[in-house]
């Protein structure tokens, strides 16, 4: 029988995945808001020695124990749902409503920040206050880095698969900008497409084996520092996704974009105000004032239940 709890956690799920779906925000973010990233991490991480032995004995339910799957299934579930159900939905709300669409993810996001600042112990303390400004300096560069040429060369291949996904984990970043910065994502997403033509099948593998690799070593970084230093990896993330604002504005002039099999990626762009308050800017900052409002909103639903 489905619990209330396997529920909730295929909810977040689901509402990590269709962050996925919108170039430049991280399923990473939405597991942070919504406080399943330090499980989700530790989960990730317990795939270890006794997990292969276990596996290799074909001691299923022991396995299944240790990777924590009464979390990672319900949660993963609703995460490859929203990726099947929601693409086209979120791709057309791009294409045609992409200002009201980045209005209310910056609204949650921004909203969400102020929430994880509350919950930071000793927010003022210098050695704090230091780790939020580092973060939000990273993750302003990263999200502010102009794309280069890489070789297509395995080794490249297989680094692109282990940043990739540590981005996917990060909050703040997105893995499929990381891909498109380091040059691989037409590279990675043509093979994936053509998984039959020639050299595609290869490609794909060293590519899932430097994610798997990126996944479970990173993965097991991030459990022990957010074992042993939790407040300080909590500042630095809230940090993250401060200087990630910059990549969800909902006004930004283009200044240079690619187009890949149809659809536009954004290389570089900066930053630009309204000028002009018509009744499109009026709406935009309407939904995002809904958006800021949503994650308080529902913050103190929970605290009445």
């Amino acid at each position: 029988m489905i619990t209330n709890k396997e529920v909730k956690l295929a909810l977040k799920g689901f509402a990590m995945g269709v962050a996925d779906i919108v170039p430049g925000v991280s399923g990473g973010t939405i597991a942070l808001i919504t406080g399943v990233y330090d499980e989700l991490i530790k989960s990730i991480s317990s795939v270890n020695k006794d997990f292969v032995q276990a596996l290799s004995k074909l001691e299923i339910k022991k396995a299944l124990e240790i990777l924590n799957f009464k979390f990672l299934f319900p949660l993963g579930f609703g995460i490859l749902f929203a990726l099947v159900s929601m693409a086209k939905v979120m791709h057309y709300l791009m294409a045609e409503y992409s200002t009201y669409t980045w209005s209310l993810f910056f609204g949650l996001i921004l909203s969400s920040i102020i929430f994880l600042g509350k919950g930071i112990k000793n927010i003022s303390q210098p050695k704090n206050i230091f780790s939020i400004i580092s973060g939000s300096l990273v993750g302003y560069a990263i999200v502010s880095l102009i794309p280069v040429q890489t070789p297509e060369t395995s080794l490249m291949v297989f680094l692109s698969g282990c940043i990739g996904i540590c981005a996917m984990i990060l909050p703040g970043i997105s893995g499929s900008f990381i891909l498109l910065i380091l040059g691989k994502y037409l590279y990675v997403t043509s093979a994936l497409k053509n998984p039959f033509a020639d050299g595609s099948l290869a490609i794909i593998i060293i590519f899932a084996c430097g994610c798997l690799v990126g996944l479970l070593s990173f993965s097991k970084i991030l459990n022990f520092l957010l074992s042993k230093y939790h407040n300080i990896m909590m500042c630095i993330l809230t940090g993250f996704m401060i200087g990630s604002m910059k990549k969800i504005w909902p006004w930004k002039e283009v200044i240079e974009q690619k187009i890949v099999r149809g659809k536009i990626h954004v290389l570089q762009d900066r930053v630009i105000f309204p000028t002009e308050f018509d009744s499109q800017t009026i709406i935009a900052f309407v939904i995002m004032l809904v958006g800021f409002s949503l994650v308080f909103i529902l913050e103190n639903l929970n605290k009445s239940k």
